[in-house]
């Protein structure tokens, strides 16, 4: 495993940041990363807005070949966000790049879509075809009068959501970004500092299998953690968004330990379909 230290990034970067200072980011990963490598296990979360970088490097590397991204994700990380890009915000920015044919966004079981959330969200991905929300247990019937229905898988259990996306995984094989945030899994299979969704690893493990031969990058994210940011608007956008990170000595270790041990799972079975 190659590591790749960057934690005097962490403050600047962590929850949200300006796009200049990712693009300085995204310059320094440029020259860091190897030019091949497996799955980047990108830590907290709070991190995944890294994946725009690490997309555009995919993007590059395919040289105007297009390819798909999917995402697991409790939330839909469309929201608006005025200060730059933030964990929330980027899959609205990966949209955006011509070669992308369409995000998928699965496991969404947050109220983020709901109607009371409507207007956070960016509609114009939705409304353009680039992006589909695969969700369970939340009512979207707001996105209808929206004219963004297209945009909306909704599902009442998990497994039905997993058969309708494996289907349609099964019968358009593409390219495709692989990213991971473990808040979509269940706490009954890892705890993360987020609001968690009702995925099982069975349900990943069978979406990994699908895409065998087409996963040309990856990522993984949503590590647990303590971490209390120095900037007061950030503690504060963390905390209005949700976040915990009173977790207790004990339960952090015991947490870490499941993260790590399913870190290696997922990271092994993305390696053997890649392969």
């Amino acid at each position: 495993m190659t590591r790749i230290a960057l934690g005097t990034w962490q403050e600047a970067i962590r929850f949200g940041c300006r796009v200049g200072v990712m693009d300085a980011l995204s310059t320094q990963l440029a020259a860091a990363l190897p030019r091949e490598h497996g799955t980047v296990l990108m830590g907290s979360g709070d991190f995944h807005h890294v994946s725009w970088p690490l997309i555009e490097r995919q993007r590059r590397r395919l040289d105007g070949k297009p390819f798909r991204i999917v995402v697991f994700d409790n939330h839909p990380d469309n929201m608006r966000f005025p200060f730059g890009v933030h964990c929330g915000s980027w899959v609205r920015r990966v949209a955006l790049m011509p070669e992308v044919t369409h995000v998928h966004v699965v496991g969404i079981t947050s109220a983020d879509i709901g109607a009371a959330s409507c207007w956070e969200n960016y509609l114009a991905p939705l409304r353009r075809g680039k992006l589909t929300y695969w969700s369970v247990g939340v009512d979207t019937r707001w996105a209808q009068w929206a004219g963004v229905a297209r945009g909306f898988r909704s599902f009442e259990h998990v497994d039905a959501m997993i058969d309708a996306f494996d289907g349609m995984l099964r019968g358009q094989p593409e390219t495709t970004y692989l990213s991971i945030d473990k808040d979509a899994f269940s706490t009954d299979v890892v705890r993360t500092n987020w609001d968690q969704g009702r995925l099982l690893e069975a349900h990943v493990d069978r979406v990994i299998d699908s895409l065998g031969g087409q996963i040309v990058a990856s990522d993984i994210t949503g590590e647990v953690s303590s971490y209390v940011y120095r900037s007061r608007w950030k503690r504060w956008l963390s905390a209005a968004d949700g976040q915990d990170i009173a977790v207790s000595a004990g339960d952090l270790a015991q947490w870490q330990a499941q993260q790590h041990a399913l870190n290696a799972r997922l990271v092994a079975r993305i390696s053997a379909v890649s392969g």
